[in-house]
């Protein structure tokens, strides 16, 4: 076992490798020796495991190594085929962006913008206003801020309005969201008081109105977003808490979650009630997220009252939770769309999935089997079936979007090592296994995606 360790070449003779000389010159030496010890490492452990049983060739080593330089230089964050069927998928980036969107972010990463200048003024400018206008005009709130995500959104408007005060919240909406955000640990972290009222299935107006006393400082209602109670139920109307806070002088908040600015009903898509609802229906502050429903970039926004909105923008928190250019350029850019139904749905990635109806994801599913089907090998057999998907990021957990999938079937391979594989392509795609069958989901498919899906049915045969 000793003598094979010592077959293995040392880093010195490796780097005098022709292949080697060529890679340094357009590889960083650092880069190159971690390649290389890797690598030799790798082989060090096989051969005490038994595993290496001849002497390295250099062609072998040198295509080993090459190998393990392309991994180290390859980008963490990279694309990925969501074929899922999942459309606001968290563990994917939730909402793709509209393509100006993508252009406007370019443009300010670019070059330099007017970010905090006024340049009416030529004095320093406020970077909220970039969207505050848009969101006010689209919802018909007095005024509005941004932050870097919904959390900090709830975060800063708890810590503002209610610091060592009590908040009232209903026990049935105390809800724990993906990545272990609570709603009680949020309240905790701003220095808010926690008041639970009702039961976990049932909350009646009354609940509220016997919680509140003199140090009542926000009556709160949070979207259940990635669950739902159902059977023998009661809640408090978002108008009946509005009503109860007014008699009782106490602004009310409602988080929304998901932050839709359209009425989707007529796609199908019940139960997401628009942002303009809950201003017209009297709240006093709305917080959603930009990466759901709306279909923007990751961002909290705050809506309502002026003079809420003005005491969240004295408090020292804020400048921690602000959002970047580069977000709000997307941001603006995405917000403009909903100036007109049509276009939005039309050209805001999210919306067009969720919206498509199944008669064009047929079509779709036969457009693309006659696009892949002559580029792959007889091996591989596709083929189309129903099926469902979901709108994920927490939004309207219950509700099945009809769909056509493509089944992958490859011969002498298990669902579970078509999906393994096709995860570690070069473009990794990411199906679902359901009752024994491997599915890409045609409403999540993009067609930008069909090369990377044909080269991995191309490499597990």
């Amino acid at each position: 076992m000793e003598n094979k360790i010592l077959t293995i070449p040392k880093v010195d003779k490796i780097l005098s490798l022709p292949t080697m000389i060529s890679l340094l010159a357009t590889h960083p030496r650092p880069t190159m020796l971690t390649a290389v010890r890797n690598v030799l490492e790798t082989l060090r452990v096989d051969s005490v495991n038994g595993k290496m049983r001849e002497p390295m060739n250099e062609s072998h080593l040198c295509c080993l190594i090459e190998a393990e330089l392309d991994n180290l230089i390859a980008p963490n964050l990279h694309a990925v085929v969501n074929g899922t069927g999942v459309v606001i998928h968290t563990n994917l980036g939730r909402s793709l962006l509209a393509k100006s969107a993508c252009r406007q972010m370019l443009d300010v990463a670019e070059r330099y913008s007017n970010l905090e200048m006024d340049m009416a003024t030529g004095e320093r400018g406020e970077r909220y206003s970039h969207v505050e206008s848009l969101i006010c005009e689209l919802t018909g709130a007095e005024a509005a801020l941004v932050v870097n995500n919904n959390a900090a959104a709830v975060l800063l408007a708890l810590s503002a309005l209610a610091g060592g005060r009590e908040v009232v919240v209903s026990r049935g909406e105390l809800v724990e969201i993906g990545g272990s955000f609570r709603i009680p640990d949020v309240m905790r972290l701003s220095g808010a008081i926690l008041k639970e009222v009702g039961t976990t299935n049932r909350t009646h107006l009354k609940d509220y109105q016997r919680a509140v006393s003199e140090n009542t400082a926000l009556l709160l209602k949070v979207h259940t977003s990635n669950f739902s109670v159902v059977g023998f139920t009661a809640e408090v109307s978002i108008e009946q808490l509005v009503t109860c806070g007014r008699d009782a002088g106490i602004p009310v908040m409602a988080d929304v979650g998901s932050g839709s600015l359209l009425d989707l009903t007529r796609y199908g898509i019940v139960g997401e009630t628009p942002l303009q609802e809950y201003i017209k229906a009297g709240v006093d502050i709305v917080t959603c997220s930009g990466d759901k429903m709306l279909g923007g970039p990751q961002a909290g926004i705050i809506l309502g009252k002026m003079e809420i909105i003005t005491r969240l923008r004295k408090e020292q928190l804020l400048r921690a939770l602000r959002i970047d250019k580069l977000t709000l350029a997307a941001l603006e850019a995405t917000l403009r769309f909903y100036r007109d139904e049509r276009q939005a749905v039309a050209e805001i990635p999210t919306l067009r999935m969720l919206t498509v109806q199944p008669d064009a994801l047929r079509a779709k599913a036969t457009l693309y089997l006659r696009r892949i089907r002559p580029r792959i090998p007889s091996s591989v057999t596709l083929s189309v079936v129903e099926g469902h998907s979901q709108v994920g990021g927490g939004s309207l957990p219950l509700l099945e979007l009809p769909t056509f999938l493509l089944v992958v079937t490859v011969e002498d391979r298990s669902p579970e090592q078509i999906d393994a594989s096709f995860r570690k392509g070069k473009t990794p795609v990411l199906g679902r296994i359901n009752k024994g069958r491997y599915l890409l989901d045609l409403r999540t498919l993009q067609d930008a995606d069909i090369p990377a899906v044909i080269e991995a049915m191309n490499v597990i045969s």
